[in-house]
């Protein structure tokens, strides 16, 4: 077992919680995130994810190694802006990725998870922070991954529910809750380009909306892994290798000179 920078009290193996931040398809670069804490021996005891980072997180919570994640991931088309299922609530259909999760781990509850998991999604009608850590797993995925205005909210527990980066993009504070004595936290940083259709549009919306609350959410993380991902684009899924490439070289270096 590695240390992190920063590490509270004096446990000889203090519980590491690790939170993944949304940002449509840059959340592939979590994969390579993955990648180096195995290579680095850093053990993940509890994960937190919003919008793409929930669907790493719950990737990975139930038991399958990067190499696993990397190729689900892969399959993922659920921003693809050909297949438009224009409803009262939104431009795109989530199908695709109920699948994905159904395919990779079934019908789960949180408790069946090889590592404690929380997503965060957001309700829609009050504004307010919901953390999901029980309950049907894909329900939860799907609700903190369900961009406001492309995908219909979800409905758990008699809340509609929506994409968990208007309240809290890189989810710490359930890590807290949870009992995490160190938390890395996984920023996906960009600029975004010049759109090219609704679906950039829209991202780049809730990209600038973000960004400062989660400047300010993201203070109480041990070790911050803020990712540089500048010059890739939101939607465009031909780019997931490089992405995954540039998670896993980044990750490296900020959490190599943690260990250090």
């Amino acid at each position: 077992m590695r240390w992190i920078a920063r590490l509270p009290g004096k446990a000889d193996q203090p519980s590491i919680g690790l939170a993944l931040g949304g940002g449509a398809v840059l959340g592939a670069a979590h994969i390579g995130v993955l990648r180096a804490l195995a290579e680095l021996e850093i053990r993940v005891d509890m994960i937190s994810g919003t919008s793409i980072g929930a669907v790493v997180a719950a990737l990975y919570a139930f038991g399958q190694d990067w190499t696993a994640v990397r190729d689900a991931i892969k399959g993922l088309n659920w921003l693809d802006v050909s297949r438009l299922a224009i409803s009262k609530y939104g431009l795109l259909s989530n199908q695709g990725l109920r699948n994905l999760l159904h395919k990779s781990f079934g019908d789960k509850d949180f408790a069946d998870a090889r590592i404690p998991l929380a997503v965060v999604a957001a309700d829609i009608t009050t504004g307010e922070r919901v953390v999901l850590d029980h309950g049907d797993v894909a329900n939860a995925v799907m609700a903190s991954a369900a961009i406001p205005g492309l995908f219909a909210p979800i409905e758990i527990d008699g809340r509609m529910l929506v994409d968990g980066g208007i309240v809290e993009n890189v989810p710490v504070s359930p890590l807290r809750a949870m009992g995490a004595r160190a938390i890395i936290a996984v920023e996906l940083v960009s600029h975004p380009a010049a759109p090219q259709n609704l679906v950039d549009v829209l991202i780049g919306a809730l990209h600038f909306a973000m960004a400062r609350a989660t400047e300010l959410q993201t203070q109480d993380a041990d070790t911050m892994v803020a990712l540089d991902l500048s010059g890739f684009n939101r939607t465009d899924t031909r780019q997931i290798d490089d992405l995954i490439d540039a998670g896993y070289r980044q990750a490296m270096e900020i959490l190599g000179a943690a260990d250090r």
